[in-house]
């Protein structure tokens, strides 16, 4: 994409579609047409996270995502295999380098997964790419003159959009969420009251009761519920 127009000749600001036989145009029809292929290799993720049985990783975002691309993208190249629309194209292809990247650490085994700790950064990215894409395909609104289809502006603009809001829930609920909930269950600590017996001898084991009430109750009472101490913590035994 960057040897084919963005890297000298493309305007950023609006690049019309070249649908004559210039070389460079030519080329950049070619490009499309592997991009466009290479949304189809994307479906070995999906086989390989159900080979796997790893189903919890065809999320709702994953399915959309890999299911509208191909549709998305045979438009383009059917109707506009170059232009302004083709930075999305460049931007995407970056992103699925250093993706891949990260799955190809991640499948090399415990030895290399403790250098992929940027996973979080990697969404970080990919939500940057989608504001990227939007902002530059939107831009096109406020410049009348420029030759590009705008419906294809606004279809790719769209889907910048719609990714960009799929991202961002799926980083809240796997590193906000995720993280949040964590903290909260390590703060828990088990509560269990020492009882005595009828002989003044330690009974342990017993289960606190709704009007137990320490200083450890009131530190933890966010792991408990209605009153009722959920947890276990030994207490000293009293007569």
């Amino acid at each position: 994409y960057l040897a084919s127009g963005w890297a000298g000749h493309y305007s950023f600001r609006c690049q019309p579609v070249d649908y004559s036989n210039n070389p460079m145009a030519l080329r950049m029809a070619r490009t499309c047409w592997w991009y466009y292929f290479s949304k189809f290799t994307e479906f070995f993720d999906t086989l390989f996270f159900i080979l796997r049985k790893k189903n919890n990783q065809v999320s709702n975002l994953h399915v959309i995502h890999h299911g509208c691309m191909p549709m998305s993208v045979w438009l383009g190249m059917k109707f506009a295999p170059g232009g302004h629309s083709t930075f999305f194209a460049l931007l995407n292809t970056f992103v699925h380098i250093i993706m891949y990247f990260y799955y190809m650490l991640s499948a090399m085994g415990p030895k290399y997964q403790k250098y992929i700790w940027w996973k979080k950064y990697l969404t970080t990215l990919q939500m940057v790419q989608f504001v990227l894409i939007f902002a530059h395909q939107f831009q096109i609104v406020f410049y009348k003159d420029c030759n590009y289809p705008r419906g294809f502006m606004v279809w790719i603009g769209l889907h910048g959009v719609m990714f960009l809001f799929l991202f961002s829930d799926f980083y809240k609920n796997s590193y906000i969420k995720s993280s949040t909930k964590s903290r909260n269950s390590g703060a828990c600590m088990p509560l269990v009251e020492d009882k005595t017996d009828s002989n003044g001898n330690g009974v342990a084991g017993h289960e606190l009761t709704s009007n137990y009430s320490s200083e450890y109750s009131k530190a933890y009472s966010n792991c408990y519920s209605n009153g009722v101490n959920n947890g276990y913590m030994a207490t000293a035994a009293t007569k």
